[in-house]
């Protein structure tokens, strides 16, 4: 399998298959393929699997696209301006997890599933949701990210406070918590929400330099109310 990413504003992922590659996507999310490619519709790992996929904000079924021939072509796109990052799994033994809406596309070596917070204040109170998802296994994954990304290596007990729709992803070795912002007036003046997204290393961590759902919030906010 080989893969390219094309585009700046709103880029794709181009994969390039061989007679017998797969790769897998959420319903909807294929942007063009080539001849040679059949499709199978089914809930990935199960029933209860695609439930949890469900509650973390993905579809019920995904799409399987398998290569007939060598040299077959299909796209991914991204929903809204930004970038597109690949993850090699085989780097990541212990896997990766990653918020909600940012899976793309995988292969089928790579399994997705739903991963909870060790403590249910982190999910409650945070924002994007109690349930994560974990990606593991040995192939390529890719993931959807809202304007750029950036990609920190924390150290050891290194703290990073992101607004919580700002996280992409982090290494399982790095603590995720959600701490309330102190302060009565900068929680009410400081046009920041309650919440921060605490992240303590070690661990590489992704987070991404436009929240789309604050952006699509402010521009709700200009429409007229009548």
């Amino acid at each position: 399998m080989n893969y390219e990413i094309l585009g700046k504003t709103v880029p794709v992922v181009e994969v390039t298959l061989n007679k017998g590659e797969a790769m897998y996507s959420q319903t909807g999310g294929m942007s063009w393929q080539s001849e040679g490619i059949s499709m199978k519709t089914n809930a990935k790992g199960g029933i209860l699997r695609s439930i949890g996929r469900m509650f973390s904000g993905e579809s019920i079924f995904m799409n399987t696209y398998t290569a007939e021939t060598d040299g077959a072509k299909i796209a991914f796109a991204t929903t809204v301006p930004g970038d597109i990052i690949a993850l090699d799994m085989a780097k990541h033994k212990d896997g990766f997890i990653f918020q909600k809406g940012a899976f793309l596309c995988a292969e089928p070596s790579v399994e997705v599933k739903v991963s909870f917070t060790k403590k249910f204040s982190a999910g409650f109170l945070g924002g994007e949701g109690f349930i994560l998802q974990q990606a593991t296994g040995s192939g390529k994954i890719f993931f959807e990210v809202d304007g750029d990304p950036i990609v920190k290596k924390l150290a050891p007990g290194e703290v990073l406070k992101v607004d919580t729709g700002n996280v992409v992803g982090f290494e399982p070795s790095v603590k995720y918590e959600v701490e309330m912002i102190k302060g009565f007036g900068n929680i009410f003046l400081g046009g920041e929400g309650l919440f921060l997204t605490k992240l303590t290393g070690p661990g590489k961590v992704i987070i991404q330099s436009q929240n789309f759902g604050d952006f699509a919030g402010r521009i709700l906010g200009l429409l007229p109310k009548n």
